[in-house]
């Protein structure tokens, strides 16, 4: 499966989109404007704004300008990865990101609220943390000891460092394989895919670090181990925090902290929903490719996250950075970006009915390119007439 190709610059090669990554800075500081509108018009109203949207407003957003699939020339992208532009634009996330996750602690804490009023701070709150899980994906994935390290610092606010861990060694190694904790089974809905990821993958990332730590000689519980330091890092934030807004700021960062964190189980969820790599008869698994991913390259949604839904390159090819992941053609493809299919994913009647019919038109009834939920495999496969291959 080749890329979209481009044709060969009569000129030096200008991406058409630098400038719009200020978005990734300014989509997540837009969902801290709920609290600050609630300040000049104290409605409860008003903090839901940034929850209406990010899941209502966005997915619109993508429907109305669409798909961008456009590529950079391949003889362009050593230069477009070293360009400084585009790690700076990460690097000023982190304290925004810092400073908002704060921000809402202080605010709820400080200002007196509804019961619906704290629901909507909670979920903001978390969704800052979302993109805090987002910005550590691009920022983990990347060689220099100053973003990796920025990885943990902005992964550290909702007690989720061990994610670079489990995501790079682990999902990775095993994803759209069925012993993948973070790929999702065809007929599991996302309620009980949220039982096997979210435990899954502290333990696997437990495991791939005590792994690493006896490989070099190193003790387990000691400073040099990846999960402990981030871990050091939430302990402080939380305990400063308590100290400054009161031990029960703890019952606001913990709802917050798990909708952050379900975002990413969201995210998961949705990028490799049924689909399968399959073993060999040497019983190796196939390389991961690019159909192994879910794919969407609507536009506004890609911008506001780093490229994050051109998920199917990322996959195959981990180590590009955001500004030069690729489409690709007949790829499995979303409907709408992550915004608008995180919230049909969250009602399972509506998601199936949705995907399975593109799942299996995007294995082209294969069933063997399929990752069942074991208890509903057979039903699923006579419900589509999915055949599997004569060996």
């Amino acid at each position: 499966m080749n890329p979209v190709d481009q044709p060969a610059p009569s000129v030096p090669y200008v991406d058409r989109k630098r400038h719009a990554w200020v978005l990734s800075l300014a989509v997540p500081a837009l969902v801290g404007l709920g609290p600050l509108l609630y300040r000049a018009w104290p409605q409860t109203a008003m903090l839901w704004l940034p929850v209406i949207f990010v899941y209502c407003v966005a997915p619109l957003i993508d429907l109305a300008l669409g798909a961008d699939t456009s590529n950079p020339p391949e003889d362009a992208v050593p230069a477009l990865e070293a360009d400084p532009y585009y790690r700076r634009v990460t690097f000023a996330l982190v304290p925004l990101l810092w400073g908002a996750f704060v921000y809402g602690a202080w605010f709820c804490m400080r200002t007196p609220l509804t019961w619906a009023g704290q629901l909507a701070v909670v979920m903001t709150t978390g969704m800052v943390g979302g993109f805090c899980i987002n910005l550590g994906h691009e920022l983990g994935h990347k060689k220099t000891r100053l973003e990796r390290w920025l990885a943990k610092i902005v992964l550290a606010p909702t007690f989720y460092g061990h994610f670079t861990i489990e995501h790079n060694r682990g999902h990775h190694r095993d994803v759209a394989t069925f012993a993948d904790s973070a790929s999702a089974r065809m007929g599991e809905s996302i309620w009980r895919f949220v039982l096997r990821e979210m435990p899954g993958a502290f333990t696997r990332a437990w495991q791939l670090e005590r792994e690493r730590m006896r490989n070099d000689g190193l003790h387990f519980w000691s400073l040099h181990n990846e999960l402990i330091q981030p871990a050091l890092m939430t302990i402080a934030l939380w305990t400063a925090l308590a100290a400054w807004l009161g031990p029960q700021v703890l019952l606001f960062l913990v709802p917050a902290s798990l909708w952050a964190n379900f975002q990413l189980t969201s995210a998961n969820y949705v990028e490799h929903y049924g689909l399968l790599r399959r073993t060999g008869p040497d019983g190796r698994v196939e390389r991961c490719e690019p159909h192994h991913s879910w794919n969407s390259n609507h536009v506004f949604s890609n911008w506001a996250m780093f490229h994050l839904q051109r998920h199917s390159d990322h996959h195959a090819h981990p180590a590009r950075r955001y500004q030069s992941l690729r489409h690709f053609e007949d790829l499995p493809q979303l409907p709408n970006g992550y915004f608008g299919m995180f919230p049909v994913s969250y009602f399972p009647p509506l998601w199936f009915a949705l995907m399975d019919k593109r799942l299996v038109a995007a294995v082209h009834g294969d069933a063997s390119r399929i990752n069942f939920d074991p208890k509903r495999r057979d039903r699923l496969v006579r419900r589509h007439g999915l055949q599997f291959p004569v060996r």
